[in-house]
C-alpha cells in the first residue's frame, strides 16, 4: 500500500555480489564490531529473474494471488516503484524491483493471466503503477476488498487494518506505513509490515468472497470492478488535465485559457517527471486564466507568481499558452456550471432522500457511498426521472424506486425504537 514521506528516489546498484544476493537484507555489525555481515529475514525476498520466474509460475497455478506494492511518488510525477509483494493460497514473497538485473517481465505476465484473480485492497493506485511501469497492462480479473467489503456491510472506504481486525481479530503494526521504500538496506520490521499486507489479505478475500457468493451479491461488484480496469482510468491526457482542477474561473473565456495551461503543465510535469505543482501551482493557474496576460512582463503582476518568474523560459511558453486559450473557438470550450441554488422544494427533498439512503443502506448492509453518491440525489430530487446509478440494477431495488415513491409523495418516513422505517401512502 504505497505511502511514505518524500525521500531520496535515486536506485541504489548493486557493488558486488554480496550486495546483489542480499538487496533487502538487514545490516547488522558483527560480534567484533568492525565489518558488517549480512543476514537474510525469515520471509522469502526475491532479488533475480530466475527466481521470480519459478515463483510465478507456481503463484499461476493457484485460483488467486493477493498483490501489494510499495512506492515513491512525492517527488516525481510518474510512480516509483519500490517492492512488490505476493500471496498465493500457500506462499507468499517479497520481490524487489530494484534489486540489479532483475526483470518484471513474468510478474507483469502473472498480472495478465486471467485464470488468477488479482487481490488488492483499494486496487487504483497499485493498479496504476503496473499500468504505467508495463506499458498500459491492467490486472484481470481484479477482486478489491475495499470494496467488497463496501458490499457486505463494513462501512464506507474501510481500511485494511480495520478490516483485518474486523474479520481476523488480529492488530497490524503500522508503524512502518511512512517508510521510504526506495532506501536499501530495508529493516526486518519494514518486511515484515510489508508481506503482512498480503498474507492478512488471503484471509480477507476468502472471508469476503464467501460472504457475496452466500448473499447473491457478486454481480453487485461488477461496475466498480469495470471501472478498476478501464484504460481511461489511468490513462493521463494532457489536453484533458483541467478536469481534475476546481473551476474557479469567471468565464468561457478564462476555461479556454485554464485548459491549454493544465496541458502544458502536464506535458512539462510528464517530461520532467515532477509533480505538478513544481511546474506551477493550481492557484497560479487560476489566476493566469482570469488576468489572461498576453506579455511576459504583466506576469510581474500576479501576486501567484514568485519575482522574476516574468524573465524565466517558462513565462514565455504560459504567455503562448494563454494565446492558444483566447483563440479558441468558444463553441469548443465546455459550459462553465451555473450553480444555481435549488429550490426550496428540492432541498428539503434532497434531504429526506439522505435519511432514506441510510436506512436503505443500514437496512441492507451496504455502505451508502456504494447505492448512490450526492450528485444522484441532486438529480433525483431535480428531474424526472434521471440517468443515474442509483435507478438502475441492485441499487435499484435497494434504494431507487423507493426514493421515486418518496419523491412523487407515494412513501412517508417515520422514526420505530430508533430505527428509519419507509411506510407506502394509499393513494389519493
Amino acid at each position: 500500500m504505497a505511502s511514505g514521506p518524500a525521500g531520496p528516489m535515486s536506485r541504489p546498484g548493486a557493488s558486488d555480489r554480496v550486495r546483489q544476493e542480499n538487496a533487502l537484507s538487514l545490516l547488522k555489525p558483527s560480534d567484533s564490531g568492525v565489518r558488517p555481515v549480512y543476514k537474510r529475514p525469515a520471509m522469502r525476498v526475491i532479488t533475480s529473474t530466475s527466481a521470480l520466474s519459478e515463483t510465478c509460475s507456481r503463484l499461476a497455478a493457484g485460483d488467486y494471488v493477493a498483490v501489494d506494492t510499495e512506492f515513491m511518488r512525492e517527488q516525481t510525477f510518474w510512480p516509483d516503484l519500490c517492492l512488490i509483494q505476493l500471496a498465493g493460497p500457500h506462499e507468499e514473497v517479497i520481490v524487489d524491483p530494484l534489486a540489479e538485473g532483475i526483470d518484471l517481465k513474468p510478474f507483469y505476465e502473472l498480472m495478465a493471466d486471467k485464470s488468477v484473480v488479482k487481490v488488492f485492497h483499494a486496487a487504483r493506485q497499485d493498479v496504476e503503477i503496473v499500468f504505467s511501469e508495463a506499458g498500459g497492462l491492467i490486472p484481470t480479473p481484479i477482486f478489491d476488498t475495499q470494496i467488497a467489503a463496501m458490499v457486505c456491510g463494513f462501512g464506507e472506504s474501510v481500511s485494511y487494518v480495520n478490516l483485518v481486525k474486523k474479520i481476523t481479530g488480529r492488530d497490524l503494526d503500522k508503524s512502518s506505513r511512512f517508510t521510504d521504500w526506495s532506501r536499501r538496506p530495508l529493516s526486518e520490521k519494514q518486511l515484515v509490515y510489508a508481506i503482512g499486507d498480503v498474507t492478512h489479505l488471503r484471509d480477507i478475500y476468502t472471508h469476503l468472497k464467501t460472504e457475496l457468493e452466500t448473499t447473491g451479491r457478486e454481480s453487485w461488484l461488477d461496475e466498480e470492478m469495470a471501472e478498476l480496469t478501464a484504460p481511461s482510468t489511468y490513462e493521463s491526457h494532457p489536453e484533458n488535465a483541467w478536469q481534475r482542477l476546481k473551476m474557479r474561473v469567471k468565464n468561457r473565456k478564462a476555461l479556454a485559457v485554464l485548459i491549454e495551461l493544465a496541458a502544458w503543465r502536464e506535458r512539462q510535469a510528464q517530461a520532467q517527471d515532477v509533480p505538478r505543482g513544481r511546474i506551477l501551482r493550481d492557484e497560479a493557474l487560476y489566476d493566469i486564466a482570469n488576468q489572461q496576460p498576453t506579455a511576459p512582463e504583466k506576469l510581474s503582476e500576479l501576486r501567484t507568481l514568485s519575482d522574476g518568474f516574468a524573465r524565466s523560459q517558462r513565462a514565455k511558453d504560459i504567455i503562448d499558452a494563454v494565446k492558444r486559450g483566447l483563440e479558441r473557438d468558444p463553441k469548443t470550450v465546455p459550459a462553465l456550471p451555473h450553480n444555481q441554488p435549488m429550490s426550496a422544494e428540492a432541498t428539503a427533498t434532497i434531504e429526506l432522500l439522505k435519511v432514506l439512503l441510510k436506512a436503505s443502506a443500514a437496512r441492507h448492509r451496504v455502505a451508502p457511498r456504494l447505492i448512490a453518491d450526492s450528485e444522484d440525489l441532486e438529480r433525483i430530487a431535480s428531474e424526472a426521472e434521471p440517468d443515474v446509478p442509483a435507478l438502475k440494477g441492485w441499487r435499484r431495488q435497494l434504494f431507487g424506486e423507493d426514493a421515486l415513491k418518496l419523491k412523487r409523495g407515494e412513501l412517508a418516513l417515520t422514526l420505530a425504537k430508533g430505527e428509519v422505517l419507509a411506510l407506502s401512502l394509499p393513494n389519493s
